[in-house]
């Protein structure tokens, strides 16, 4: 982890006269939020006025009210982020794993702003668009690298298929009415098969998305693991595993079975055939993530999803 600060100048107190620092931001917005176009806005006049250059991709700046100074490049741009010292993210889980497919091929960090409903990602709220100009501006934030997944899908032995994920990838059932017939393989030895609904392989940072919706266990993010865990098994022994980072997991479709489909984070997806085979690692390349608090995971859990926790009285002094 790598931490950074500067001089304490508030944006809200700059001048909109303020030269420019040479610096740029990238910004990703969900535009179909009205609060999102609000926050972007308000982030973008921000930063312009702290004299910081932002980029905004084509396509979205069309729905943004944005100052002619804003740059915009289309999302085929070759080295879209490149020059760019920092990727925000305004939106909510789904806009915050869009913006992750930028941040891990160019080696930007990301700073998530959440206005969905969750965002386990995201590291401000709606109510800190001040504090996160502030933070970007002055360079107060730290830098974490969560881990990822490496897909390879193989069919008849030959690879037909690489993806990533920085929450998980998940075998699932294509026919409402049919099981999934599986196989579960963890470093080169089989471990179970049995009928399913699917199949969630995840990383601790997915360990609170898919995979515990499916009844997987929460994963503290700095626990280095991989998580194999079953939606919807026909079986007696099914449970969530929780393998060493280096393992290998995979996911043998049995022939005979209706075909099945991998989703990488909800939003990359193949098919697979029937006799297909999922593997997933630890990836080769991390999303680095901007953090403005020091604030504990445990805090964060109890936050993100209200857990009660009246009557605790700490330990003792």
């Amino acid at each position: 982890m790598t931490s950074s600060t500067a001089s304490s100048s508030s944006s809200s107190s700059t001048a909109s006269s303020t030269p420019s620092t040479g610096r740029t931001v990238f910004l990703v917005a969900h535009t179909g939020r009205p609060a999102a176009i609000r926050s972007a806005e308000l982030v973008v006049q921000g930063l312009l006025r702290c004299g910081l250059g932002v980029r905004v991709l084509a396509h979205e700046a069309a729905d943004l009210p944005l100052p002619p100074e804003v740059e915009l490049v289309t999302e085929t741009t070759e080295g879209v982020l490149d020059g760019c010292e920092l990727l925000i993210v305004l939106g909510g889980d789904g806009t915050l794993l869009r913006g992750a497919e930028f941040a891990r091929g160019s080696g930007v960090p990301m700073l998530g702003v959440n206005l969905g409903r969750v965002g386990f990602l995201a590291e401000a709220e709606r109510d800190d668009l001040d504090k996160v100009v502030d933070r970007v501006v002055t360079k107060a934030y730290e830098v974490e690298e969560r881990m990822t997944l490496d897909v390879v899908v193989r069919s008849n032995g030959d690879i037909v298929h690489r993806d990533w994920a920085l929450n998980e990838a998940a075998v699932q059932k294509v026919s409402p009415e049919r099981i999934l017939e599986v196989v579960l393989e963890i470093d080169g030895r089989p471990v179970s098969g049995f009928g399913c609904d699917g199949i969630v392989c995840a990383t601790p940072t997915g360990s609170t998305a898919y995979a515990f919706s499916a009844g997987g266990p929460v994963v503290w993010p700095e626990v280095e693991a991989l998580l194999m865990v079953p939606i919807s098994a026909h079986a007696l022994f099914a449970k969530p595993l929780v393998t060493s980072p280096t393992s290998v997991l995979a996911v043998e479709i049995q022939t005979g079975t209706p075909h099945g489909v991998l989703w990488c984070d909800g939003r990359r997806t193949v098919e697979l055939p029937p006799s297909a085979r999922v593997e997933v690692r630890r990836g080769t390349v991390p999303v680095r993530l901007a953090r403005l608090h020091h604030a504990v995971f445990t805090d964060r859990l109890v936050a993100k999803f209200a857990l009660p926790v009246s009557g605790w009285r700490g330990a003792p002094h």
